[in-house]
C-alpha cells in the first residue's frame, strides 16, 4: 500500500486531526492521529491489518498482542490474518498486565502491535511483559510510525506508513505559548 493511498483513507475517515493535543507520551503536537476511526469499519480494519501482517510474512507467530486500547482490535485482526492467538495487555495500577485469563506460554513467538507509535512507551511496556513471561518477541508492528524511525525496540519494527509529525515538550510547545487550548484525546490517564 502506497503512502498516498493510506493518506487518502485517513482523510476520508477523519483520522488526521489538527489542533493542540496532549499525546499519550506526554508530548504536545498540532496533529493527532485517531486510528480508532479506522476500526469503525471492518473493511479498513482488514486492509490495514493485512498490510501489517504481510510485513511479517515468513515469521512464525503464535501470539499477537497489543496494548489496550489502541492495540486491541489491531491485535485481533492481525492474529486472524496470520492464524495466531490474539491478546491484549492492560494497565492494572499503572502496570501492563495480562488479565482475563490470558496467557503467553514460555517460548511462544509473539508479535506486538499498536495503532500509532510515537515514543514507543506502551509497546516497550508490552515487550517487557512478554519477556517477563518468557515469550519470544519477534517484532513490533504499527499502522503508523510517527517516531520518524527513531524508536528502537531491539526487534524488527515495521509499520504500514511512517509519518513525521512534530512533537514538543510542554515547556517548549509553541501552541502553549500561543494560548491554544490543549486537548487530550488518547486513552491513557495522566
Amino acid at each position: 500500500m502506497e503512502k498516498e493511498e493510506v493518506l487518502e483513507i485517513f482523510s476520508k475517515l477523519g483520522v488526521i486531526n489538527k489542533g493542540h493535543f496532549l499525546l499519550t507520551s506526554g508530548k504536545h503536537s498540532d496533529t493527532y492521529l485517531q486510528c480508532a476511526k479506522i476500526f469503525q469499519y471492518p473493511k479498513y480494519s482488514e486492509i490495514f491489518s493485512k498490510e501489517l501482517a504481510l510485513k511479517f510474512k515468513g515469521h512464525e507467530i503464535d501470539v499477537v498482542i497489543g496494548p489496550a486500547i489502541g492495540g486491541i482490535i489491531l491485535a485481533y485482526e492481525v492474529a486472524r490474518q496470520v492464524g495466531a492467538k490474539a491478546l491484549f495487555a492492560e494497565r492494572e495500577e499503572g502496570v501492563m498486565k495480562l488479565r482475563r485469563g490470558f496467557e503467553i506460554k514460555e517460548g511462544e513467538n509473539v508479535l506486538v502491535v499498536e495503532d500509532v507509535v510515537t515514543t514507543g512507551g506502551s509497546v516497550k511496556e508490552v515487550i517487557n511483559l512478554v519477556n517477563s513471561l518468557k515469550g519470544n518477541v519477534i517484532g513490533v508492528g504499527s499502522i503508523v510510525d510517527r517516531s520518524d524511525g527513531k524508536v528502537n525496540f531491539e526487534v524488527p519494527f515495521k509499520s504500514v506508513v511512517s509519518l513525521y509529525v512534530e512533537t514538543y515538550e510542554k515547556e517548549e510547545c509553541p501552541l502553549c505559548k500561543e494560548g491554544i487550548p490543549l486537548v487530550k484525546p488518547g486513552s491513557r490517564k495522566f
